[in-house]
Parts: structure tokens; sequence; C-alpha cells
């Protein structure tokens, strides 16, 4: 319940918020190319994050995936890609967990010099993704394995799990990704 004084206080403030000129009532004015030209600023995206990946199970069932429950069946997502065109499938698979982040920035940076000489070369946009400072990882679990096909219920799946991991703690990240661009859009 709000006192006498307080309610007094906050309408001084009020009354005070409401009476300041300037930058309180000020209006949007479009701006031309050339006033748009004179304006200096950072651009770029700051994201955080929670992501959960099959906690339960996908959302197919079937003699392979099934819910994470059934000891018989993969639960987890897979992700399957191809070294060769001819060749066997690498797979990431069984990909469950939670993880998060907080301050991944995602932004356009020019590189016209560094690069020990070939950024005065390279004179482009790259994105710039700024790694958060701390990645925390709840019961994170994959399996590294190569497989005969994309897809275990494809004919002829034979599939090699080399090795598993499992990761529960927070990483510390520093430092910048660049993705640099290349052919012709």
């Amino acid at each position: 319940m709000m006192t006498v004084a307080t309610t007094n206080v906050l309408l001084l403030l009020c009354a005070l918020a409401l009476s300041i000129p300037g930058q309180s009532a000020a209006e949007l004015k479009r701006l031309d190319d050339q006033a748009l030209g004179a304006v200096a600023g950072q651009g770029g995206i700051y994201l955080s994050g929670d992501v959960s990946i099959n906690e339960l199970g996908g959302p197919v069932e079937n003699s392979y995936f099934g819910r994470c429950d059934d000891e018989t069946r993969k639960c987890g997502a897979r992700f399957a890609y191809r070294l060769k065109e001819n060749g066997g499938w690498m797979v990431l698979d069984d990909i469950r967990g939670n993880f998060a982040f907080e301050g991944l920035t995602l932004r356009v940076r020019t590189i016209d010099s560094g690069f020990g000489g070939d950024g005065v070369l390279f004179r482009a946009d790259v994105l710039e993704l700024g790694l958060p400072n701390t990645v925390r990882f709840n019961d994170v679990r994959f399996k590294i394995a190569a497989s005969s096909t994309a897809r275990p219920t494809d004919p002829g799946f034979q599939q090699t799990d080399i090795f598993s991991v499992g990761m529960r703690g927070e990483v510390v990240m520093e430092g910048n990704l660049l993705v640099f661009p290349v052919g012709k859009p």
C-alpha cells in the first residue's frame, strides 16, 4: 500500500519529467540522403539464447528413432554430411541436450588491412560473429560416426560410432569468427 508521502513523490517526479523541454518532447524528422550520410553509429545484433534439442525425443518414431526413455532406439537429432560425391557419410548422431549463451554479436565488418597484407587486397565486407563470453552446457550429448547412408532407414544402412561426446558446465569463449564470402551472388 502506498503512503501519502510516496504518492506525492511519484506525482512530483511525473510533473518534473513532463516539464523537461527538449528530448522528452522531440519529434521524429525525415532525413534526406545527405543528412543521413553524416550520421555515424554502430550497427549489429546482440543475441542471447537458451536452446534445447530433443529433450524427450524427436517427432519420428520408427525402427531406429524413438522416445529417449526407450533404450533400444535413438532419440536425438541427426546431421549427416558427405565429404566426397560418391563417398560415405560423416554423421553427428543422437544430438540432444541444452545450451545457453548471452552476448553473441552479429555485424558486418569491412576488411581493408591486416591479415599479413591480404586485407588490403581483399577490400570487402565480411560477417563477424562476436563469440559470447560464456556458454553453459547442460547434458549435451552427441556421437560422431561414419555411415553408409544419410538416413538410418535407407537400404544398406551401416553405421560405425567413432566416439561419443558429453558436455556439462561452462566454456569461456573469446574473440570473433569472421565469415568470408566466396563466389558471386
